[in-house]
């Protein structure tokens, strides 16, 4: 499953790119959610309706809350891939658990140890080293914009896993994905209509990325690590994850002719040890949990 889920996901750059040409940036992660949404919420209703019904007040604002920050993770990470590289952007947007562990730090009062320390002093030494070689191969303006927007995707995936974590604890993989992936669809087109990007009117070939994009990064993909989540230490899943950036620049080598400088794979390197630093002192001793028996 997390084979699957590595691949999946490290196609989302790619089908991106081939539907950007024609779709603006928020109407692509509209569809994408949406799509999920429609195909998961009759199997939530149908299987899981008793532990809707069940949530509370508190636990629908978490879940709506946990989705707007997923919302708003596709809108800047996706609009970044307008303005810089594929390997440039995932390996960015791959830097969300170092935003988790400051955050838990910041909000949760959660001690932060020395792996995590010298993690995110490589990360962001990593990422000066990606900015500068992206300055050097391309425009200044545009690369620098690109990656701060992947950056700010970063942050806003690391709010949706620090809201929905608690939710997570109590419902099972589907009827929790439902609810985040239809409230994070619902804020994604309010963005979507409120900045006047049309829905509709794309070329068929258009609404084939865009359909494969809500079924496969994100329905198969994202789905399939929180499934592996559930019967997996914590550690070996967000290592595995990250073979996405691995993936997703060795696809736009291959179809995207995008070759990432020695500059980039290098501080591509340093972002990713990074990140390998603070999951393994975060989650280290972190046990699986047990709640999906009928997802």
């Amino acid at each position: 499953m997390l084979t699957v889920g590595i691949f999946a996901v490290s196609t989302a750059s790619i089908l991106i790119r081939y539907a950007q040409p024609e779709v603006p940036s928020l109407t692509i992660g509209t569809y994408r959610l949406a799509i999920a949404s429609l195909v998961l919420l009759p199997f939530a209703l149908g299987h899981h309706w008793r532990e809707l019904r069940e949530l509370q007040a508190r636990d629908w604002v978490l879940g709506i809350a946990s989705g707007v920050f997923l919302a708003l993770h596709f809108a800047t990470w996706i609009t970044s891939l307008e303005y810089t590289t594929v390997a440039s952007s995932v390996v960015l947007v791959t830097t969300s658990p170092l935003w988790v562990a400051l955050g838990g730090w910041l909000l949760l009062h959660e001690r932060l140890r020395r792996p995590i320390i010298l993690g995110l002093m490589l990360t962001v030494t990593g990422g000066i080293i990606i900015g500068a070689g992206d300055t050097l191969q391309g425009p200044h303006g545009a690369s620098l914009f690109g990656n701060a927007l992947a950056l700010t995707g970063a942050v806003m995936v690391a709010g949706y896993w620090l809201i929905g974590r608690r939710l997570r604890a109590r419902l099972p993989l589907l009827p929790y994905v439902a609810v985040v992936y239809c409230s994070a669809a619902v804020a994604s087109l309010m963005m979507t209509l409120g900045s006047h990007q049309s829905l509709m009117g794309y070329e068929p070939m258009v609404y084939l990325w865009l359909v494969l994009l809500g079924l496969v990064p994100q329905l198969i993909g994202h789905s399939s690590f929180n499934w592996a989540l559930a019967r997996l230490p914590a550690t070996f899943v967000a290592i595995a994850t990250l073979g996405e950036p691995i993936g997703s620049t060795l696809l736009a080598c291959l179809l995207l002719n995008e070759m990432p400088s020695l500059l980039g794979v290098f501080g591509g390197a340093l972002v990713l040890t990074g990140i390998v630093l603070t999951f393994w002192s975060k989650t280290s001793s972190q046990k699986p949990m047990r709640n999906d028996q009928s997802t």
